[in-house]
């Protein structure tokens, strides 16, 4: 129970993981748990878990539904979700009157959360999971989601047709987009007095005005897209060579400039000026610039020529105890007036139509950060799950083994 609001949901979170060269302080609003897309294992677990799964692994338990000939919904969700995902208050709204009691634990990593899935053989207790994109086919071949009935979620009308049918899951067979973002970075224009627009000018300056004061994510993909993009190179590929040349030079020359590797620098970082140049999604640089007492002297930039797009998607797993709660959720969430309370909290696009206007209406503030321009939008590259994805994760390992962790 929580101590402060009994009525509040139950939430259980991981330890945190601390910065690697320089502990990170408390969040002003997030928690310490790692927001985003870290990588807590190594894609040779994820591989080995995949494996398994293939041989045998899917949810072999059925559902318990606990729903009544009246339509009312089972007592209790269990949702497994990114730390601090949601709005308090549409997770206490939810709840009242009676409503289903949710259990929300959170994960820091899509691989972490697939590890406990694979090894409950899909039957882990969860009903609703929030996977990034990309992780969607696999889990779907694996047997680890549902499919999805759309009669149970009449306010599914409310989504912007341009956020449906992704590449991952055309159909939308498996998933409905709970938000989208994508990757930049920021920096103290009283350490760094030029203009920076580029991943190029990232490295740059890395190496010049903010060696030593310098985070990135923890996140493979996000790290050697850097340089990927910097050498006009596609962030997906998974050229032996290209790849050999990225490893070379950001041990050599990036992981020496590091102070930190963060996956929430706006819970805190940015507010207390623990680094100089940040590596950031543009909601969390909204955060931290909304918690800083100086957000003049800090500039977000969507750099050129590319960078991530990514979307993070509800779920319901095979193997879901309270399917009709988890239904009547998803439902709960894409009610417009509840996808603005959750765009205002999180700061990160819900994807139902006109939200813009709506969220701007409603008080929005630096919309710009959480709505990039259309040609920012054009130009972004959707990470994919494909054969590099290994490597860049062992990339990321010996940036972190360079960087002193």
């Amino acid at each position: 129970v929580h101590p402060e609001n009994p009525g509040a949901p139950v939430t259980r979170k991981p330890p945190p993981t601390a910065s690697v060269l320089a502990p990170r302080a408390t969040a002003r609003r997030l928690s310490a748990d790692l927001r985003r897309r870290s990588v807590l294992g190594g894609l040779a677990a994820a591989g080995s878990a995949w494996a398994l799964a293939a041989c045998g692994g899917g949810s072999s338990s059925s559902s318990s539904s606990a729903a009544t000939a009246d339509g009312q919904v089972e007592d209790a969700l269990n949702i497994y979700t990114w730390a601090d995902y949601d709005a308090p208050e549409v997770l206490e709204a939810f709840q009242a009157d009676g409503g289903p009691t949710l259990q929300i634990d959170s994960y820091g990593s899509n691989e972490e959360m697939l590890a406990k899935l694979v090894a409950a053989k899909g039957a882990s207790g969860y009903d609703i999971v929030v996977p990034t994109g990309l992780f969607i086919p696999q889990m779907g071949a694996n047997g680890f989601l549902t499919e999805l009935d759309r009669s149970k979620l009449p306010n599914f009308a409310n989504l912007d047709p341009q956020y449906l049918g992704q590449t991952w899951d055309p159909d939308n067979t498996y998933s409905v987009p709970k938000d989208w973002g994508t990757t930049g970075f920021i920096y103290d224009t009283t350490v760094i007095g030029r203009e920076l627009t580029s991943w190029a000018d990232f490295l740059d300056a890395a190496q010049k005005e903010a060696s030593g004061s310098v985070s990135v994510l923890e996140d493979p993909w996000e790290v050697t897209c850097i340089w990927f993009a910097a050498n006009g190179i596609d962030p997906n590929t998974s050229d032996p060579a290209q790849l050999q040349a990225c490893e070379d030079y950001l041990v050599a020359n990036l992981a020496p400039r590091l102070k930190g590797f963060e996956s929430n620098p706006g819970g805190s970082a940015i507010a207390q000026s623990t680094y100089a140049l940040m590596q950031c999604w543009n909601g969390d640089a909204r955060l931290g610039l909304d918690g800083s007492d100086e957000p003049d002297k800090w500039k977000y930039v969507f750099p050129t020529p590319t960078a991530n797009l990514w979307m993070d998607n509800w779920c319901i797993t095979a193997g879901a105890e309270h399917p009709d709660a988890a239904y009547a959720f998803i439902d709960h969430v894409l009610d417009v007036d509840v996808s603005i309370q959750e765009l205002l909290y999180i700061g990160y696009n819900t994807g139902l139509k006109d939200i813009e206007a709506k969220a701007t209406a409603a008080g929005l503030d630096r919309a710009e950060l959480v709505f990039p321009a259309p040609e920012i939008v054009a130009r972004l590259t959707a990470s994919v799950l494909n054969d590099g994805h290994e490597t860049i994760v062992a990339i990321l390992g010996k940036i972190r083994a360079a960087a002193g962790a």
